[in-house]
């Protein structure tokens, strides 16, 4: 198995919309992909951050089936659309995959 660990840093605002409504979008957008994409077997997103140095503002904890699945999931088109508003709300962006 395969897990999948993003912190995100987003922008005070965007289009009028504060950080903490955006982290919210996202947060909504990306576990609406739970059960929706072969070889994804969970997903969480929080942005109730209580501790981080360097500070992030919303949190992904995903795990994959395998490297294939976790790149199945990737490319997948309802994953791509969550990728298209993260590119627009987001400043940093720190990734770790690691197998267990």
């Amino acid at each position: 198995m395969i897990k999948h660990i993003v912190m995100w840093t987003l922008k005070d605002e965007v289009d009028g919309s504060i950080a903490k409504n955006n982290a919210a979008r996202m947060k909504e957008m990306l576990e609406t992909l739970n059960g929706r994409i072969t070889g994804l077997r969970h997903i969480e997103v929080s942005f109730n951050i209580v501790a981080a140095d360097p500070e992030v503002h919303i949190i992904l904890q995903s795990e994959h089936d395998d490297a294939t699945a976790l790149d199945f999931y990737q490319n997948h088109p309802e994953h791509q659309a969550c990728i298209s508003f993260a590119k627009k709300v987001v400043t940093s962006r720190k990734v770790v995959d690691y197998e267990i």
